[in-house]
């Protein structure tokens, strides 16, 4: 297909865009094709003047009156289940606050608690973004268990009545393949088992079913897909039925159930509180509550036809467009096996990101070779898409191709 023809179908594509005019609502002046939201979500433009507001007037002026006056002591739980319906999780299920890592940590030693003694083998995704690594190496050792490490395709062999607790990402951070939530928790149920889902690559991109599909434990960032804003906090979920068994290995006198008792001895709370440690970080949390504005009236479900249309066009440029050999696509066909990103093998890559970045298309690297480009449906449009492809490959006719022999 020409590139003018290409051109012209994603006019059309845009025009019959549901959700095109959400990107208004943006912070995306500028002829910047921005395809990073997997690593850094947009600003959504009221964030500022919301911020100013905390700052100036609830800090400002109220200061500590706003833990009760401004509702900040309860922003864990509030913006929790704002996220909840996002995640596919009924209320009371889901608290915000500290990191992904430290929600990795808490809910895999939990997990263990919550499993019989004899069962001493925590399996960790083995194609898990480093730190999930590095937490569930620590969580082992903490525990006493032994760390076995497992790429999903070889889970549902890796099972039996050893098996605590797995680790899983839903979606590979690298390559940008999504992982089967349903039959994979499944699998573990089926051994007796407990499912820790990381969806940072998933939450806001595309269904996730946490309740429908049985879910014990989940933790997200919402700094990527969820606009959250650089270092915005984390959650935990906590299925209902495990909340009176949770025993985080971090208790802090906010998941106490009296915190202001100030009591030596430790009570937890009930229901997903328990998720809480210290005191709650308020300024990036409330941005965090604004940001999510941006999802009112929006359903998972047109975020997710609009993101497999953006990668499906992408990947159709990008045949079109570069020369054969240049790249190869890690990202799966599939769209069942596809998330929101596409991931493009390049023995170039630093250098052509490099390059594209200077021209105005934004993505990132995972060296030594990975091109990621991520797909906001939120704000990324179909003649971004084929600016992005068509930028790519006149990038790649500058950029000499590697000697073979």
């Amino acid at each position: 297909m020409s590139e003018t023809t290409l051109a012209d179908t994603a006019a059309a594509l845009d025009a019959a865009d549901e959700l095109a005019k959400r990107r208004e609502l943006f912070a995306l002046e500028g002829s910047v094709v921005y395809l990073d939201g997997n690593s850094l979500g947009a600003l959504p433009r009221h964030v500022p003047d919301r911020l100013a507001d905390v700052v100036t007037r609830e800090w400002g002026e109220l200061r500590i009156r706003s833990w009760d006056e401004s509702g900040w002591w309860t922003a864990p739980e509030r913006i929790g289940e704002r996220i909840a319906p996002l995640v596919g999780a009924a209320p009371g299920q889901v608290v915000v606050g500290d990191s992904t890592s430290v929600n990795v940590f808490k809910a895999v030693v939990a997990a263990v608690r919550m499993a019989p003694d004899d069962r001493d083998e925590i399996l960790v995704d083995a194609t898990t973004f480093p730190t999930d690594g590095y937490i569930a190496q620590s969580a082992a050792r903490l525990t006493g268990r032994r760390l076995v490490p497992v790429t999903p395709a070889e889970l549902p062999a890796a099972l039996g009545p050893r098996t605590a607790v797995v680790l899983l990402n839903h979606v590979d951070y690298r390559t940008g393949r999504l992982h089967d939530l349903p039959a994979l928790t499944a699998a573990v149920h089926e051994a007796g088992a407990l499912a820790v889902w990381d969806l940072c690559h998933s939450a806001g991109a595309l269904p996730v079913g946490l309740d429908e599909h049985g879910v014990d434990l989940a933790v997200g960032c919402t700094y990527k897909y969820l606009n959250g804003g650089p270092g915005s906090p984390a959650y935990l979920y906590v299925a209902e039925r495990h909340q009176d068994r949770f025993d985080s290995p971090l208790p802090g006198w906010n998941s106490h159930a009296d915190p202001f008792a100030m009591a030596a001895g430790f009570a937890a709370a009930d229901g997903a509180v328990r998720g809480r440690v210290g005191t709650p970080d308020i300024l990036s949390m409330l941005a965090l509550e604004a940001a999510l504005d941006v999802w009112d009236g929006v359903t998972v479900e047109a975020v997710r036809a609009k993101s497999l249309a953006l990668t499906d066009f992408f990947l159709e440029c990008v045949e079109a467009y570069v020369p054969k050999g240049r790249v190869t696509s890690l990202t799966p066909v599939a769209h069942a096996e596809r998330g929101s990103q596409v991931a493009l093998s390049c023995p170039e890559a630093p250098a052509v990101m490099e390059e594209l970045i200077a021209r105005g298309v934004v993505g990132d690297l995972r060296r030594p070779d990975v091109l990621r480009f991520g797909f906001t449906p939120l704000y990324v449009g179909f003649a971004d898409t084929e600016r992005a492809a068509r930028t790519l490959a006149d990038v790649l006719a500058e950029v000499p191709a590697p000697q073979i022999g």
